[in-house]
């Protein structure tokens, strides 16, 4: 079965107002850049988007983010976006923290099929407790808070019950990938988009490079193309278009053997 889309704007023709989506990547590796536009340039609007962070401002989702098309994320991370935080505590958008390794286990298990599940973190905590705020009024207070949890006990720990993610959608970044939907991540870039592209009803995945069926080596694919919908070819020049979040510069430390010797210790 033929999966490939001829373009970006083919691959999110389907993605109505007020729809759910899980994306991959983390910070800006593996991020699906072209869908994102896609969508945006779609004019989507009132969407639940559940994602480790949710973009940079002005990149990735950072761009449905400014534009409002965004009303409520489940995440683990706002920093790095200050657009994300002001609507957040202005009350313009809900949030919904999850721990970091939760949050993965929720969509892993959403894509297996699984409702829900126990695990330790987040027991003694307003995680498990209540009361986290989701969103605020415009005056500051509290206007919607997270629930109460179920807690059990097993052999002596106590555990939160967490439930399973499923979204109506799931856009995702591969570096390689079959017309038949296999997807090959490389390196960071893999992160949350495996788990994303499972927790999708319908994923649509964006490729640097397209293969044919049988090219990829049965042992290398990271994501059966049981879980993809659709593939998109991107262009040489999308593919190598990636942004660096933190450039850092430090001075080269001068080897040893370029160090000039003080003449009296030569002495």
């Amino acid at each position: 079965m033929d999966k490939a889309v001829a373009t970006a704007a083919d691959a999110v023709a389907d993605i109505g107002d007020g729809a759910s989506l899980a994306v991959g990547g983390f910070g800006l590796s593996g991020v699906p850049n072209v869908l994102i536009e896609a969508l945006f340039e779609r004019g989507a609007e009132d969407l639940s988007v559940v994602s480790n962070n949710c973009g940079v401002d002005g990149g990735g989702l950072g761009i449905l983010l400014g534009a409002g098309r965004i009303v409520r994320v489940t995440g683990s991370y706002v920093g790095e976006n200050k657009e994300f935080a002001r609507r957040y505590l202005s009350g313009e958008l809900e949030l919904e923290l999850t721990p970091q390794g939760t949050l993965a286990e929720r969509l892993r298990a959403g894509g297996a099929g699984i409702p829900a599940f126990f695990t330790p973190a987040g027991v003694g905590t307003q995680v498990a407790e209540g009361g986290l705020p989701w969103r605020y009024a415009p005056d500051g207070s509290v206007l919607v808070a997270s629930p109460k949890k179920e807690v059990r006990e097993f052999d002596g720990v106590e555990y939160v019950l967490e439930r399973g993610i499923r979204t109506d959608f799931a856009l995702v970044r591969a570096w390689k990938g079959d017309r038949d939907g296999n997807l090959v991540f490389r390196k960071a870039s893999r992160n949350f988009n495996p788990l994303a592209a499972m927790a999708g009803r319908v994923t649509i995945a964006e490729v640097e490079e397209l293969v044919e069926p049988g090219e990829l080596e049965p042992d290398s694919v990271h994501l059966p193309g049981i879980f993809v919908q659709r593939v998109l070819a991107l262009t040489p020049e999308q593919a190598a278009d990636k942004g660096i979040e933190k450039r850092t510069i430090s001075v080269r430390p001068t080897p040893a053997h370029e160090i000039p010797m003080d003449e009296e210790v030569c002495a």
